[in-house]
């Protein structure tokens, strides 16, 4: 069931009732007791989207989802190797004497 916005014409109060679709709009102002209310044109209500295929991720390209599950499974890391050339070299800069 929609909820619905009137306006009083009397005394420009505004209220919101939760009515059927088929019941007749209400005249009665709760606020001044007038016979003057008057339904409101809205907006309408929103969409309300359900099941898969919506949102942005249900469509992901494989390699994407090749890379979030090797992510997600902890991934393999690379590691660089050093040299026998690299170690003497960064060894003997981090020496302190």
């Amino acid at each position: 069931m929609p909820t619905y916005d009137y306006e009083c014409q009397s005394c420009h109060g505004k209220f919101e009732l939760f009515q059927s679709i088929t019941e007749r709009p209400v005249r009665k102002c709760p606020h001044c007791g007038r016979p003057s209310a008057k339904r409101l044109i809205g907006a309408g209500a929103g969409f309300i989207f359900k099941g898969s295929g919506f949102y942005q991720t249900d469509h992901r390209s494989a390699a994407y989802k090749a890379e979030a599950k090797a992510d997600s499974a902890g991934g393999t890391t690379t590691t660089k190797t050093e040299t026998s050339s690299d170690t003497k070299a960064s060894g003997s800069k981090d020496r302190k004497s």
